[in-house]
């Protein structure tokens, strides 16, 4: 038999299991009897060779300086997601100009929104994500000319 205490929402709750037979088992939750059924787990195919867990790789040496949400390209500056997430909404429209600093759109990531600011001055060439478009980190949000 096997004993376990939780906790839940400050509730102590102490439980015991115990297999009666295959496939049935007795929990005892504050002192009060359940039969379960249970599921026997499916044996795993027998591998012929067990293969070696995979090395971590060794940490990647910091990048230079230049930020990763800015990176020049033949015709304009390419704004980048720094992150993986969703944009909310993109407050610059195509033609328009912007100074260093203004924010061009917003996106969400973890349950917090993050502003993407114009690294440059500039016209906004190209702008490649609409509302509520999935992004991965490095994936092209806006081009500036």
């Amino acid at each position: 038999m096997k004993e376990f205490t939780f906790k839940i929402n400050g509730a102590e709750y102490k439980c015991a299991v115990e297999e009666i037979e295959a496939g049935k088992t007795n929990v005892t939750v504050n002192g009060k009897v359940y039969e379960v059924e249970t599921e026997t787990p499916k044996a795993a195919p027998v591998a012929a060779k067990p293969t070696p867990a995979p090395k971590p790789a060794a940490p990647a040496a910091p990048k230079a300086e230049a930020p990763k949400t800015a990176a020049p390209v033949a015709g304009g500056i390419q704004v980048k997601s720094p992150l993986p997430g969703s944009v909310i909404k993109v407050l610059v429209a195509e033609g328009q100009a912007v100074k260093k600093g203004d924010t061009l759109l917003t996106l969400e990531s973890m349950k917090m929104e993050n502003a993407i600011m114009a690294e440059q001055d500039g016209t906004i060439k190209q702008i490649a994500v609409t509302p509520g478009q999935n992004v991965m980190q490095d994936d092209l949000l806006i081009v500036l000319g």
